[in-house]
């Protein structure tokens, strides 16, 4: 009988990514027997996926969609409920968001009840990035409240505590755990402050410290991943969760329940007495090479001026309230926030703007430079992942919602939360965040900055450098910007894309004139 678990998807797994085997050639003919094809990386990862939602783990859950064409589109029930049939591969968002956690070196929470899986999940990673099943979870690091530094990261040599002259003298035994490609941390929110505080240094730094003494964290790789598993992302536990290290995360997926329909391969399961982490396909196994490799080559995928051009629109939207403060730079929710005032409250007092077109009325906060990078680098990797040369926007959205979720927070006072079917989007977050991104892309469209943005050629014509320019042509400029200054403060109503339009171009504005004052002040 055949090991069920040895079924691994045929190439191409993905039609149109030039993922097919070559034609043979001279030196194939004479190839030793025992060398093996090599399979492209990008294919490898999606063997994996398809390994993994196939064979390993019971999820029939194809949250995140692809379309050709418009889907297909069921209403079901008088609730609003529908149900999409997407036209092109799409996938499940709690299996993929972890593999390219694995992939990129990301940091990844899994939420959900008892029992779905999380840890399962997790485990898997860790023999896919080349650990053994039963070493992996010996690895995962179990939070409770009793949990100190010392069980964390490992302890002094008790003779070097006695003999030694100096805390260099110490040798640390550290804790085999800290340098595996993987790392687990099971219910993070139960675990004291103090330690969650060196965990950080860990998750930031890339390093631990004890007794003077620091390790390194990174394999041979040099790609770590982190999963960390709760029962929900709300702050509960019995530990709230440092914020600094809330915000290490950079995607945060829920494990989704048990499907009844599969209940066979559950009963098989049990009687056979296997758990999918000691039957993984060691084809299936990244080296450590591969993964160096599999990152730079994730890194490497470019990001397309339009695409740029969508996210900086999008991401300008949150910063920017109306009496945030008097001077217009600390118009932000930051200045709300650190100051212990209550946003909502002050957007619910803004009569110069819609609240229905202002995206940023939404949330009560911004978004991070991090949480940025983390959002670029998981569309990069879901782009390569699908096999296409460059980022789209559907890769952008695709990632978008499950790497804000926890940090664009929603504005619980907004009218668009309180009456109509919109109001489960406030416990919604995902769909949430995946409509704002889509409401962004609409306002762009409508507002004609695909065509028009002469802010950005601003910018563009300052990158291009100062050299040679001449005190004729840098007044001509500051003539320019103080123009497209006065085109925006003939509008009524400010939002976020004008407070981000407006602190660019009065940083253009400084730059200029202090050229100009150089210019005039050089001797001749």
């Amino acid at each position: 009988m055949p090991n069920r678990w040895n079924k691994i998807s045929e190439s191409p797994t993905r039609t149109g990514t030039g993922a097919s085997h070559p034609g043979l050639t001279a030196e194939d003919l004479f190839r030793q027997p025992d060398r093996v094809d090599q399979v492209a990386l990008d294919e490898k990862l999606r063997r994996i996926y398809f390994w993994l939602v196939n064979r390993a783990v019971i999820s029939p859950f194809y949250d995140i969609e692809f379309s050709l064409d418009a889907p297909v589109s069921f209403p079901l029930g008088d609730a609003g409920a529908e149900l999409h049939l997407p036209t092109d591969q799409s996938y499940s968002s709690n299996v993929l968001l972890p593999l390219l956690t694995t992939a990129v070196g990301g940091k990844c929470l899994l939420v959900g009840g008892p029992g779905r899986g999380k840890t399962t999940l997790a485990v898997l990673m860790g023999v896919i990035a080349g650990t053994g099943p039963a070493e992996v979870r010996r690895s995962v690091q179990q939070g409770q409240p009793q949990l100190t530094v010392g069980d964390l990261v490992g302890m002094p040599l008790p003779r070097d505590l006695v003999n030694a002259a100096s805390l260099p003298e110490i040798t640390i035994a550290w804790r085999g755990w800290l340098t595996k490609p993987v790392k687990i941390i099971d219910e993070y929110n139960r675990i004291p402050t103090k330690t969650q505080s060196a965990l950080l240094t860990m998750v930031a730094e890339g390093y631990v410290e004890s007794y003077d003494q620091m390790l390194r964290t990174a394999p041979e790789s040099g790609v770590e991943s982190w999963f960390f598993t709760a029962n929900d992302d709300s702050g509960g536990g019995t530990f709230p969760v440092i914020q600094a290290l809330k915000d290490r995360v950079d995607v945060t997926v829920a494990a989704q329940g048990f499907n009844s329909r599969f209940f066979d391969e559950l009963i098989t399961r049990v009687e056979a007495g296997e758990k999918p982490e000691d039957h993984v396909p060691a084809e299936l196994v990244f080296t450590p090479a591969e993964q160096a490799a599999l990152a730079a080559a994730i890194r490497a995928v470019p990001v397309p001026r339009d695409v740029r051009r969508q996210l900086e629109f999008f991401a300008s939207q949150f910063e920017f309230v109306q009496h945030g403060g008097r001077r217009f730079e600390y118009r932000t929710k930051d200045t709300v926030m650190t100051s212990g005032g209550q946003v909502g409250e002050v957007i619910d007092s803004n009569t110069g703007a819609d609240l229905q077109v202002d995206l940023g009325a939404q949330t009560v906060n911004s978004i991070s430079a991090r949480a940025l990078q983390s959002l670029i680098t998981y569309a990069k990797a879901m782009a390569y992942f699908r096999g296409v040369d460059v980022v789209g926007l559907d890769d952008v959205a695709a990632v978008l919602p499950f790497s804000l979720r926890g940090k664009l927070l929603p504005n619980e006072l907004h009218p668009r939360f309180e009456t109509g079917a919109d109001r489960e989007l406030a416990t919604d977050s995902i769909s949430w965040l995946g409509d704002l991104f889509e409401q962004s892309r609409r306002q762009f469209l409508s507002l004609g900055l695909a065509k028009s943005d002469p802010v950005g050629d601003l910018l563009a014509e300052f990158a291009a450098g100062l050299d040679g320019v001449s005190q004729v042509e840098s007044s001509r400029r500051l003539t320019a910007i103080e123009s497209q200054i006065q085109t925006i403060s003939k509008q009524k109503k400010l939002y976020g894309r004008h407070f981000d339009d407006l602190v660019a171009l009065k940083y253009l504005h400084q730059r200029y004139t202090n050229y100009l004052q150089w210019l005039e002040g050089r001797p001749r």
